[in-house]
């Protein structure tokens, strides 16, 4: 008996448990499919922005599906009142208290990143996107999107008090203030992603920046000056250099310069051998000082003549007597013969006598 109702109650587990996942499953993917819609952008003042179909500019708020999956968003709240946060209210005083997204619109149907606006301070026999959700510009709005049984939140934000046209925009799904920001008047983009990207040339975005033109006559002084201060620093480090090697020669090609050396040289290398020799000496105990004073008279004659080495560069020519002038003179026949002075010589017969 026993096992017979063990199987009993295993039976009846199998046929129950897959109609209890059949009926949550529907409510976990509910919750999933509403997590993908958020608010999106929101303007509280609108005075040249959005123009609905009737000419006029309400308040407006965006509603973003984020997901890659279509979902349909008719039947949902939308409220500015945050008494619907009471937990203890109940379900028919929350509606009151709400505007409820119409049927049968089809712009409500909402694909993957799809994006729908709806006019708010408006009424609703305006339009179907037109919602009497109330809108007070002066003050910091509290806006929240409830599921349509009016008990779930879905997304909510608070919109802080703006400027005429400017908008309070989502820029991120982190889940924090930082997800939003406000964007200025040429920036809001009603029915448009809020991050997008633009394609813009850096001539064009500079023309945009600047239209008057005075940075870019700041950037172009700023380079002139620049290249000039540059320009400057190089020719003064470059005049110091050749200004020190230009001095560093002069002093190399002094003719005092080399005496000097030399001397220098000459008396370390007398001083070296002496040294030398003075060490034999001692370990000869005296013997042979001819030798060694013979060695240092010949080396302080050596340094003697090495200091000619450096001379004035002035040539002096002394007048010098010689002989030649008296054999010239006898040596051709268009001199008259001059006898010798200088040695004794046979008599050279002249005119007449050479017959």
């Amino acid at each position: 008996m026993v096992k017979r109702k063990k199987y009993k109650v295993k039976t009846w587990v199998r046929r129950v448990l897959p109609f209890c996942l059949l009926a949550f499953l529907p409510l976990h993917v509910m919750a999933q499919m509403d997590a993908s819609i958020k608010l999106n952008e929101v303007m509280t003042r609108n005075e040249t922005s959005l123009i609905d179909e009737y000419g006029e500019r309400n308040a407006w708020v965006e509603i973003a599906n984020i997901s890659h999956s279509t979902y349909n968003i008719r039947g949902m709240y939308l409220t500015t009142d945050r008494s619907v946060l009471d937990k203890k209210m109940s379900v028919p005083e929350r509606v009151k208290r709400m505007s409820k997204i119409p049927n049968g619109e089809e712009r409500t149907n909402l694909s993957g990143q799809q994006l729908v606006v709806f006019q708010l301070n408006s009424q609703p026999t305006q339009g179907s996107l037109h919602l009497d959700v109330s809108v007070d510009a002066e003050k910091p709005m509290w806006i929240a999107l409830y599921n349509a049984n009016a008990t779930q939140l879905i997304d909510s934000v608070t919109v802080p008090v703006m400027q005429a046209d400017q908008s309070y925009a989502r820029i991120a799904n982190n889940g924090d203030a930082k997800d939003w920001e406000v964007k200025s008047a040429d920036r809001v983009t009603p029915g448009i992603q809020n991050i997008t990207t633009v394609s813009e040339s850096k001539i064009e975005r500079f023309k945009r920046e600047d239209p008057h033109g005075f940075a870019m006559a700041l950037m172009a002084m700023g380079i002139v000056f620049f290249c000039l201060a540059l320009l400057w620093l190089f020719f003064t480090v470059f005049g110091l250099v050749m200004k020190h090697q230009e001095t560093a020669k002069k002093v190399a090609h002094q003719q005092p310069i080399k005496p000097i050396t030399k001397t220098v040289e000459k008396t370390a290398e007398l001083g070296h051998k002496t040294g030398v020799i003075l060490q034999e000496g001692l370990k000869t105990k005296g013997i042979d000082k001819e030798v060694y004073m013979a060695v240092i008279g010949l080396a302080l004659r050596q340094y003697e003549d090495d200091i000619h080495d450096v001379e004035s560069g002035v040539i002096t020519i002394k007048q010098h007597q010689t002989g030649w002038g008296e054999e010239y003179q006898q040596m051709t026949h268009f001199h008259d013969p001059v006898i010798p002075t200088a040695h004794t010589a046979p008599k050279i017969p002249v005119g007449t006598e050479r017959k």
